[in-house]
Formats: structure tokens, C-alpha cells, sequence
């Protein structure tokens, strides 16, 4: 038997599903977007930070002719990571992404609204024959909106994830840029700006052409909305394919901000370009170092994300926010 109470919740659940279901069609307005792209980003930081640390520190190994590397893969670099900093040591930086991902998300999504009116038609959403390329180019605009945020987040983010434990030079995010810019100025707390961009724009073109794909394939005929596994889903596969992209421009980016200052001319041109050092020195494959965290971590951070954005769109659809 079913207490008051418990019938009183199952009403609410019922409720709250209806009105989102109903309310699903509309575009949410941006107070909506700004606290669902954040529940959704925060979902993401925390599910995706240790493999992003691993990644960060693959990326970024000096490897010896003669010895053996750092770090022999994924495993091997966590195992390490944790023996010498403990397991607090995988969330090195990760106060830098999740102070900034609030206002990143929410402009994200901004963005992704703003490159709606300019590339999509009215029925480049229809459900049967979703028009991609047009929602490709929208979610590419997003990079526009979030690369001021998130350009300077991960300068600090990558720094502060490969410095050393036993002689650290920054204490943390806000210490980094304090002492970065008394010594070097704004131009180095913003290294690395246009390969963020760069990166941004090709994986938000796939990041939500893949989503909005995939949440329609999942979704049965008979639903009016996709269900928790057709979301989770449909955001582990469009993270996939949003890093499947751009794996080489991050690889760049990260070592070109980790980078003493001076020491390339650029991440591609010039004529000491991380480009040209890495590939002549370690090869073309050392593009996609990193490779294989970045895809296990994709999965699960961008489920997590597009989970958490969705339910904080249905609860503040019930609570009445347009």
C-alpha cells in the first residue's frame, strides 16, 4: 500500500513529466539555459576532471631517446598520479574549470541559440529529417561565446595539472594568474586563445549535430521525449564525436600553453611551431597522445552532462521558469 505522502510524490513525478513533455518543443529562455548549461557543465567536471588530468599529463611528458616514458598509459599515469599526490592529485585545476563552467555553459548555449537564428531553417529540427549541417554550424557559433571564458580557465587548468608536487609554483587557479601576470602580462594568461577557439568550434559543430541526431534515433515513435537512456546516450556518443575532431588541435593548444613563454613561435605557423616540433621529434602519431583517456572520459562526462541538463530543464519547467 501506498502512504499519502507517497502518492502525493508519485502525483508530483507524474506532473512534472507531463508539463516537461509538453513543454519539451519550446527553446528554453535564457535564464533557463543559464542554470541548466550549468547543472549540465558541473555534471561534466566532476564525472570528467581525473581523465582529463591523466590526458593533460600524457600529453605533455618530455619523452628521452634512451628511457623509458614517464608514463606507460592511462592506467600507469593515474597509478603514479595518485602514489604522489594522492587521489586528490586527479583533481589538480579542477576549482579552474568548475568556477568558470556556470557562465560558460549558460553562454554556450547562448551562443548555440544565436548560431540557430543565423544558420538554421525553421525545420532544421524536424524530428524525422533533422537538418545537421545547419545545426552543426549553429553549435560551432557557441565557440565564439565560450572561448573568452574558457581559454584562460584551461591556461591555468594545464599549468597548475603538470607542475611539480614536491616545489609547486602556484597554489591554485587565482594564484597562477596573480603571479603569471605580474611577471608576463595578459598576453600569457591568454595563451593559447585562438587554438581554444580553433578546438571549441570543430568539436561544438559535432558535439550537437551528434546530440540532436542521436536523441531523435533513440527516441521511440510513441514517446514525446527521450527517455533517461536515450539522453544518457545520445550525450556519451555526441561527446565522442565532439573530441574525435579536434584531438590534434588540443594536443597543441595544451602544450603550447604548458610551454615556457618564448619557447614556440605558435601552435602551427612560425618557424618554431609546436607543430613542427612534435611531429619532427616524436611523429605524426604524438597528435593524438592522449587519445585514449580523452575517449573514455568523453562518454561518461558528456552523458553526465546532457543528463543534468536535461533534468535541470525539466525541474525548472515544473517549478515554472520559461
Amino acid at each position: 500500500f501506498i502512504t499519502t505522502p507517497g502518492r502525493r510524490w508519485l502525483v508530483n513525478c507524474q506532473l512534472w513529466r507531463k508539463k516537461s513533455a509538453k513543454m519539451s518543443a519550446k527553446q528554453p529562455g535564457p535564464l533557463k539555459s543559464f542554470f541548466a548549461g550549468g547543472g549540465g557543465g558541473i555534471c561534466l567536471v566532476l564525472v570528467g576532471h581525473p581523465l582529463d588530468t591523466i590526458k593533460v599529463k600524457l600529453q605533455t611528458m618530455e619523452l628521452v631517446p634512451g628511457k623509458a616514458p614517464p608514463y606507460s598509459g592511462v592506467l600507469d599515469c593515474a597509478r603514479k598520479t595518485i602514489a604522489e599526490h594522492g587521489p586528490r592529485g586527479l583533481y589538480a585545476g579542477v576549482m579552474a574549470p568548475l568556477a568558470g563552467v556556470t557562465p560558460m555553459y549558460a553562454l554556450c548555449f547562448f551562443g548555440y541559440g544565436v548560431g540557430k537564428s543565423i544558420f538554421c531553417d525553421d525545420d532544421a529540427f524536424d524530428q524525422k529529417n533533422p537538418k545537421l549541417l545547419q545545426i552543426g554550424l549553429a553549435g560551432a557559433t557557441s565557440a565564439a561565446f565560450t572561448t573568452p571564458i574558457l581559454a584562460p580557465g584551461e591556461r591555468a587548468k594545464c599549468a597548475l595539472q603538470v607542475q611539480s608536487a614536491q616545489n609547486p609554483e602556484f597554489e591554485g587557479a587565482i594564484d597562477f594568474f596573480k603571479k603569471t601576470y605580474a611577471k608576463e602580462g595578459l598576453t600569457s594568461c591568454l595563451r593559447g586563445f585562438t587554438s581554444t577557439f580553433a578546438r571549441d568550434a570543430t568539436a561544438s559543430f559535432f558535439y550537437f549535430s551528434t546530440y540532436e541526431f542521436l536523441k531523435r534515433q533513440f527516441t521511440r515513435a510513441e514517446e514525446q521525449e527521450p527517455s533517461v537512456l536515450a539522453t544518457f546516450m545520445a550525450g556519451g556518443f555526441a561527446g565522442i564525436m565532439n573530441w574525435a575532431g579536434c584531438i590534434p588541435i588540443d594536443t597543441l593548444k595544451t602544450r603550447y600553453q604548458v610551454a615556457p613563454t618564448g619557447s614556440y613561435s605558435g601552435t602551427i605557423l612560425g618557424s618554431k611551431s609546436v607543430f613542427k616540433e612534435l611531429v619532427k621529434n616524436d611523429g605524426i602519431t604524438a597528435l593524438y597522445r592522449g587519445f585514449v583517456p580523452i575517449m573514455i572520459r568523453a562518454f561518461p562526462a558528456n552523458a553526465a552532462c546532457f543528463l543534468g541538463y536535461e533534468t535541470t530543464i525539466k525541474l525548472l519547467t515544473f517549478l515554472g521558469l520559461e
